[in-house]
């Protein structure tokens, strides 16, 4: 255990609207008057409903109270945030705010949205985007500004879950350039490969999902229907993530999107693939290119393949059929976004699929198969990211694993082989990666995968419920300081708040992993708030002396904005994994609102000690938003009123 350190005293005041002390000034008188007249003696004869209506008038007064003070916090940050220099800080804090402030000044925040959007389009005509401050890799954020991840996504994902006409307004908006843009430009037959959308399409999609996550469904397909004609990674993303909260309706637009692919005479061998990624494949999206290679996305744990109804399924081998089935052009003729080696890909992935559940037409597949050529079946299919069969048992591993070290050159390539088939095992919690990752011979190498290795195995147990095992794998395990910090803060946060001793125990490992990390400020502060989070409810006194910690390490960071996350990263035989840790509970934002229910004065004054705008908006939102919020501004005015 630490010593306790006194807590510092923290002094501050507000710009605009209500002053912090004038608010807590009347907060308290007005507490004050109301202990003052519960203290008179009662009257005979007062009847209980005139003592329930004087508690609502009380429970009215102090709702109006915390409303009105979130409410200046936010016209405060908006006038604040006009001066930000950072571009992409601008619009995520003016959308965040009106966000905010919805429910309880329409008017307010459908300025703030306006202005949001204005300050998005500025910073995504700079690419403010594409020039992360944290480490995310560079790769993936260029993925995403491509896949229609930027500004203006951020703010629409918002504005719909709002303001339907207002987000239609922006993507009119964005369909207006599009076109413009594209009247000015050569024309070009539309690109059927399965990834490319008009950016007002992709920002609509991208939208919906946001909306389906949140659970409101209904206004998450209305948004969607546009962009869910055509076949595209984002229109069978939301299908699959549709299907997993409501089937039936999924169902349904999956059969009216493979009616309108089969219709469309642009529709070929990756308009199939992107279709069979919703009945065989949920999760994994695979396109080729004329030349055989591959694109490809897949989530860390895709789900299970769906079970459909017979006449689904029937539907989508009859529609892929009769598109594999067409007629082939001739090689110099084939203007097919596979192309015919990429079109023979596609066929070979999915026949053990149409033997299975179409004889009939897999007889035709298979003749075709043969008239595409064998040069088509490249090298290149060895390399593709999946084959559609089932996933290979463990054994199959160590079998390519050997087949692939009886044909290695180098050691180097050796090394590789070892890694990646440690990393595949690993996927599968098969402990036998470890032996795999003793067979590398470079000794840096060999750590590096190791600290991946032994750190998933960590996370393995933590999401199997077993904090125990978690940390005592953290404590053997070789994995750097920020790892085992935060192993031993979500091994603590698996146990009940009866077990205390074993959870500040837990906290107490953490923190001294965390002061051992000297080279980055940014990181402790981001694993001191998850110290923060837990403690809270087992240590209150020094939760807030570790937050004024987390504060400091905040300070003295250039790139801390309260929802960074620490990325580590490894790659093997073209394969990167990237693992992040650091958001859970929503990071600060979610500690400023257990910290606002515990001490509302304390916590705005600590949010305004914060020297970076992103890490002090973020704050500062999350207190308004917590007293702006009903059910909370319900049960403080309960508490209240029994006091």
């Amino acid at each position: 255990m630490q010593p306790r350190r006194p807590i510092r005293s923290l002094r501050c005041s507000l710009s605009a609207g209500i002053s912090l002390s004038c608010f807590l000034a009347c907060f308290l008188a007005f507490a004050l008057s109301t202990l003052a007249q519960e203290a008179l003696p009662r009257q005979v004869g007062t009847r209980a409903g005139e003592e329930e209506a004087s508690k609502g008038r009380r429970s009215d007064t102090l709702e109006d109270q915390r409303r009105a003070f979130a409410i200046s916090l936010i016209s405060s940050l908006g006038t604040e945030a006009r001066g930000y220099s950072d571009l992409t800080l601008r619009p995520r804090v003016l959308a965040r705010a009106a966000d905010v402030i919805w429910d309880s000044d329409q008017s307010a925040a459908q300025s703030l949205f306006r202005r949001a959007w204005e300050a998005a389009e500025k910073g995504d005509a700079e690419d403010a985007t594409v020039k992360p401050k944290d480490d995310t890799p560079s790769m993936v954020s260029a993925l995403r500004r491509l896949g229609g991840r930027d500004l203006r996504a951020e703010v629409l994902s918002l504005v719909a879950r709002r303001d339907r006409v207002l987000a239609e307004e922006f993507l009119a908006k964005l369909k207006s350039a599009a076109d413009r843009e594209s009247s000015q430009a050569k024309p070009s037959s539309r690109s059927s490969d399965g990834w490319s959308m008009p950016d007002a399409m992709s920002k609509r999609i991208l939208a919906a999902g946001q909306l389906l996550k949140e659970g409101q469904i209904e206004r998450a397909i209305e948004f969607a229907t546009p962009a869910l004609n055509q076949v595209t990674a984002g229109s069978i993303g939301f299908l699959t993530n549709l299907r997993a909260q409501n089937p039936q309706i999924a169902d349904q637009r999956f059969a009216m999107l493979m009616a309108q692919a089969e219709l469309d005479p642009l529709s070929d061998a990756n308009t199939v693939s992107g279709l069979s990624s919703y009945v065989v494949s949920p999760g994994l999206y695979l396109t080729y290119a004329p030349d055989g290679s591959a694109v490809w996305s897949q989530p860390e744990n895709p789900p299970t393949p769906p079970n459909l109804s017979p006449a689904l399924r029937n539907q989508f081998y009859r529609v892929a059929g009769s598109i594999l089935l067409r007629p082939l052009p001739a090689p110099d003729q084939d203007f097919t976004s596979s192309g015919r080696r990429g079109k023979y890909l596609v066929i070979k992935n999915l026949l053990p699929y149409f033997d299975q559940y179409a004889p009939d037409t897999a007889v035709a597949l298979h003749a075709q198969l043969t008239a595409l050529g064998g040069d088509s079946a490249s090298n290149n299919d060895r390399f593709a990211p999946r084959d559609s069969k089932p996933a290979p048992s463990n054994n199959d591993v160590f079998e390519r694993m050997q087949y692939d070290l009886d044909h290695a050159r180098t050691s180097s390539e050796r090394d590789e082989i070892c890694a990646a088939a440690a990393l595949k095992l690993t996927g599968k919690g098969d402990a036998r990666a470890r032996d795999v990752v003793d067979k590398i011979d470079d000794a840096q190498r060999r750590a590096k995968v190791r600290e991946f290795v032994d750190f998933e195995f960590i996370r393995l147990a933590l999401r199997n419920k077993e904090p125990q095992e978690a940390a005592r794998l953290a404590r053997i395990g070789q994995i750097n300081h920020a790892q085992r910090a935060w192993a031993y803060v979500q091994s603590a946060r698996l146990l009940t708040e009866s077990k205390r001793e074993n959870i500040l125990e837990l906290l107490d490992e953490a923190m001294a992993e965390i002061q051992r990390i000297e080279d980055s400020p940014r990181n402790r502060a981001i694993l001191l708030i998850g110290v923060v989070n837990r403690m809270l409810a087992v240590d209150n006194p020094r939760a807030w002396q570790v937050m004024y910690d987390a504060v400091k390490a905040a300070n003295q960071a250039d790139n801390f904005t309260g929802e960074n996350q620490i990325t580590f990263s490894i790659g093997a035989l073209r394969e990167i994994k990237f693992t992040q840790i650091g958001a859970e509970e929503s990071g600060l934002a979610g500690v400023f609102r257990l910290l606002a229910k515990d001490d509302l004065n304390r916590s705005v004054e600590m949010a305004r000690s914060l020297k970076s705008d992103a890490p002090r908006a973020n704050a500062i939102i999350a207190i308004a938003g917590l007293l702006l919020d009903k059910q909370e501004t319900r049960s403080s005015n309960n508490q209240a009123t029994l006091r």
